[in-house]
């Protein structure tokens, strides 16, 4: 036993988060931890690594009791966390952020030779490409979370805790990845995966934990349970399916036009051109970093093209700002809830409302009627299931996936004729998926557009009525719904070709 979690309880104030739990952990073991966002699965890891104290319980590392100030503490008994929202330098560069704290050197000075060399080795053991040179602050959420996995394999911990490692990876990095975490394992480390991917759970699992509501409710082996029982046991109830019939669809909403943006030397968009019609779902695949976040910013108005079209509702709105776009029918579920969907200092009420506070009943006369506001705030936190407690919460004091749920839920309840949704069940649970995506169909069944975009291939094919794949920053494919299965959808990701 490498490690062992006892009787571990935490509060926040009068929130309890961890309910008397107790975990092991065995040296080359990989153990699976599952559970609802709010469940209290990351606050346990967070203990482990040193990020928070427990109120109650201990932690022992090799049989011995140990506390953990921080994570250096924790790191000093090798354990390192590639964490669900990233701990990068936003200045510093892929390489140097991976080397942070271990830089080879040259005498005082940095060696940037051997630093560029170690890392390009780093990335391709694991295939995970990155670019050593690139600065964090112009990669995308896809490349961030390369690097986060890359710094903790770099420091070589020899307890590593995996969370969502692969959301923003296609099915065959997926696949490397899970081989990795075996191979690690097999070597004599010793791996904790959060996840919500039963899938992988499945693939990779010696134990699984399940938590639900800050309580321990089952141990599992893997050869003794099935992906069925998990889902039973993270939900209470047994996930409902939900057929997707085919409808007619109506005027195009949303489209571009040769859409081109040139960026930092080159072409991150080249002449893109898609469309969306009412009453449909259209998904756009790809592997971050190929031109989907920027598509999403010109789109949405945040970045200005170098060519083409941005048309809305038959308007050309190319030029046309932010707060225009909204007005004229347009919602969005942003890639980062937190830099973009949210304010993190900001209440809950206050999230809720952004993009009404200039409406009724929400202002009257240039007031802000804050009654009317905590209500219908307090009505999202419900219809969505938003584990908080109350509209005067923070929207920082939220797990990601209750932050994600409720900017999720404002922009859904906008109720216009488009949506965007950018990874809209990025880190959230499977009842809490199952409740966005029947909230998009439901959308569909309105006639409104939606725009779909998604690392996770399972809910583009699930959702879309036809899947754009982009490479490179440009369309290089398009298929409508059933035409074409995750494997071949993941090999054009990489810029491969498959049959006709």
């Amino acid at each position: 036993m490498i490690f062992e979690l006892r009787n571990i309880t935490k509060y926040y104030g009068d929130t309890l988060a961890n309910d008397d739990i107790s975990i092991h952990l065995n040296e080359g073991e990989i153990l699976c931890v599952v559970g609802e966002n709010g469940a209290g699965k990351s606050t346990i890891m967070k203990i482990l690594y040193g990020l928070e104290q427990p109120t109650s319980g201990e932690i022992l590392v090799k049989g011995q009791p140990v506390r953990f100030r921080n994570p250096s503490d924790a790191m000093a008994h090798g354990i390192g966390m590639v964490q669900q929202h990233f701990m990068l330098f936003e200045s510093l560069t892929v390489a140097e952020n991976i080397v942070f704290k271990r830089e080879p050197r040259r005498g005082p000075l940095l060696d940037k030779k051997a630093m560029l060399a170690a890392v390009s080795e780093l990335s391709e053991r694991y295939k995970l490409k990155i670019d050593p040179s690139a600065r964090i602050e112009n990669c995308p959420v896809g490349l961030r979370q390369r690097v986060e996995i890359l710094k903790i394999l770099y420091q070589n911990a020899e307890i590593i805790v995996f969370d969502e490692p692969s959301a923003v990876l296609t099915p065959i990095e997926v696949e490397a990845l899970l081989q990795t975490m075996k191979e690690l394992a097999a070597a004599g480390k010793s791996i904790v995966l959060i996840t919500h991917k039963l899938n992988e759970v499945m693939a990779v699992a010696d134990r699984i934990y399940v938590m639900r509501s800050g309580k321990l409710v089952a141990e599992r082996k893997k050869e003794e349970t099935s992906t069925d029982e998990l889902a039973y046991l993270m939900v209470g109830h047994h996930p409902a399916t939900r057929e997707i019939p085919p409808v007619k669809t109506g005027e195009t909403l949303l489209a571009t036009e040769e859409l081109s943006l040139h960026k930092d030397g080159r072409d991150v968009l080249s002449k893109v051109s898609i469309h969306v019609d009412g009453g449909e779902v259209v998904g756009i695949a790809g592997v971050s970093g190929n031109g989907q976040s920027e598509l999403e910013s010109v789109i949405n108005g945040l970045e200005a093209p170098t060519g083409g079209k941005v048309l809305l509702c038959g308007r050309d709105v190319t030029h046309e700002s932010v707060h225009t776009r909204r007005e004229l029918g347009m919602a969005h579920i942003s890639e980062d809830r937190f830099l973009w969907g949210g304010a993190v200092s900001g209440t809950l009420s206050e999230n809720a409302i952004m993009a009404k506070e200039e409406r009724e009943p929400y202002n009257h006369k240039g007031f802000l009627r804050k009654k009317k506001i905590t209500e219908y705030a307090g009505s999202l936190i419900e219809r969505f299931s938003v584990k908080a407690s109350g509209p005067d919460s923070l929207l920082g004091e939220l797990s990601g996936g209750n932050a994600q749920k409720l900017v999720a839920a404002r922009e859904i309840m906008m109720e216009t004729p488009v949506l965007i949704c950018c990874e809209p069940t990025r880190g959230i649970d499977i009842g809490a998926s199952d409740f966005i995506h029947n909230e998009i169909l439901n959308k569909r069944e309105k006639g409104d557009a939606v725009l779909l975009i998604s690392s996770e291939l399972s809910e583009i094919t699930t959702l879309s009525d036809r899947i754009y794949v982009m490479f490179e920053g440009k369309i290089v494919g398009e298929f409508n719904r059933g035409a074409v299965d995750e494997k071949a959808l993941g090999l054009l990701m990489l810029g491969g070709k498959i049959d006709a």
